[in-house]
């Protein structure tokens, strides 16, 4: 291994050099990180769509608002934890650091068990809350499970590349994500084509290559003993930095699970249209994934890169790195909502074969085509705020947009629109209120990016945890 190779591995001091390079070298291992991440339901959404039928990506889909509500406090040990590190990180604190990674990982051990134990009995129930489709709910209960009682490598994964991310890594989480992948594309295919698992084989592909990544994850941690201490010692429970942890993590715990629950209300409403335009919605939800990839990387970025900064004291870095990064994000998204617009029936056909299908998926997703450039100023600004340690305002801004705005209005536009052709309304609204909301979110957020509250939290040291 080169020298120059072997540096992509190294974490980024973002305190020093050029902000916007360092912005890129980061984000750039975190795009393609969350493309790679984001195959791994889109693989699982053309094999069952391919070799077992229309139902089945139906009960995939159906499945994932379930899945990602029960897993919020894994996203917000992961942001504390991002936030934590990159602070400790950027103010050169070793014992510090090293007591706040063996903390979260401690968090995550005993979280996990909690989900192995109880989410198995009220994924069925959930089910039924959501009116899921009786022909579909035997296949949606199974993917759940299996994924809940392999959380452990999901998990275990995604806290660990949030503390290296943290560190300035992005590079050796990609490089094991991709791993992971690859791994997760060969097993869909044998499970489901070769022996006929169905649903449940998608669903156990992917407990095994999340698996692999989290112990790839953990062996890359272990060996930056020239960064911090992984003992022992520091794995035993701390109040301070255990507090610490939930007040930086909660809140975009809080802002995931918000969101998931208005997945989960609006899921409801979906399933109200049918089998076929579930169908659609997950197919565009598929896609939508793979742009927002984008908006999540830079946003992640920008919180790691305000994080160091802000533990460096160097807040005039952090304005350079927003007005750049900001600009550079919004690009790249222009770009790819360019490409779907053109291209887009083409990409929903490589899920199904139904000409009907691909059509409708084609049609909703131009509806929120250009949205995809205000979710960008949304994450990017959020993420600054939550790296200085402001976590608080963007739980309140997702809570407001995709709670107080998008929910209502997506049954209220449906409900408008119901006339005896159109007994269940137009589906078409679900988008249209998607769209809103996004726009919304967008302005509220750059109004309290402008205030500068933000810019008062304090920096982590070892005095004031």
């Amino acid at each position: 291994m080169t020298g120059k190779f072997r540096d992509l591995f190294k974490p980024i001091d973002m305190t020093v050099g050029d902000p916007a390079r360092n912005i890129v070298l980061f984000a750039v291992p975190m795009l393609i990180g969350n493309i790679a991440q984001q195959l791994y339901n889109t693989v699982d959404s053309i094999i069952v769509g391919r070799f077992v039928g229309d139902n089945a990506l139906a009960a995939v889909g159906s499945a994932g608002p379930i899945l990602n509500l029960l897993l919020v406090f894994f996203v917000g040990i992961s942001t504390g934890a991002g936030i934590m590190v990159s602070q400790h990180f950027g103010a050169r604190q070793r014992e510090e650091l090293s007591r706040s990674i063996g903390v979260c990982l401690l968090a995550t051990g005993i979280s996990v068990l909690f989900v192995m134990i109880v989410t198995p009995f009220v994924a069925r129930p959930l089910l039924h809350l959501l009116n899921t489709p009786a022909s579909i709910v035997d296949w949606c209960e199974r993917y759940l499970i299996i994924l809940f009682l392999g959380s452990a490598g999901m998990c275990f994964y995604n806290i660990l590349s949030g503390i290296l991310r943290g560190l300035g890594d992005s590079f050796s989480a990609l490089v094991y994500l991709l791993i992971a992948t690859v791994l997760n594309i060969i097993l869909d295919y044998v499970f489901v084509a070769k022996f006929g698992l169905e649903v449940p084989g998608v669903a156990l592909a992917t407990v095994i290559a999340q698996i692999v990544s989290a112990v790839l994850a953990f062996r890359k941690l272990a060996s930056l003993t020239e960064i911090f201490d992984l003992k022992r010692e520091y794995f035993r429970p701390d109040r301070r930095y255990l507090s610490r942890l939930l007040r930086l993590g909660l809140p975009s715990g809080v802002t995931q699970a918000i969101f998931s629950m208005a997945m989960i209300v609006v899921q409801s409403l979906t399933n109200s249209f049918g089998e076929q335009f579930i169908a659609a919605n997950v197919i565009i939800m598929r896609v939508d994934g793979f742009v927002m990839m984008p908006a999540f990387s830079f946003g992640t970025a920008m919180t790691t890169f305000a994080g160091q900064n802000v533990g460096a004291g160097r807040m005039d870095r952090v304005t350079e790195g927003v007005r750049r990064g900001t600009l550079l994000a919004m690009t790249v998204s222009a770009v790819l909502t360019g490409l779907i617009l053109i291209f887009g029936k083409y990409i929903m056909a490589i899920f199904t074969d139904t000409a009907e299908l691909v059509t409708l998926a084609n049609r909703m997703m131009r509806i929120i085509a250009l949205g995809y450039i205000a979710v960008e100023v949304t994450q990017c600004l959020s993420g600054v705020m939550r790296g200085a340690g402001d976590t608080i305002t963007p739980m309140w801004i997702s809570l407001i947009s995709s709670v107080i705005v998008r929910v209502p209005l997506a049954y209220l536009l449906v409900g408008i629109t119901r006339t005896p052709e159109l007994p269940t309304g137009d589906s078409r609204m679900m988008f249209v209120s998607m769209l809103i909301s996004w726009l919304f979110g967008a302005v509220l957020t750059y109004i309290m990016y402008r205030r500068g509250a933000w810019k008062k939290k304090m920096v982590l040291t070892s005095s004031k945890l």
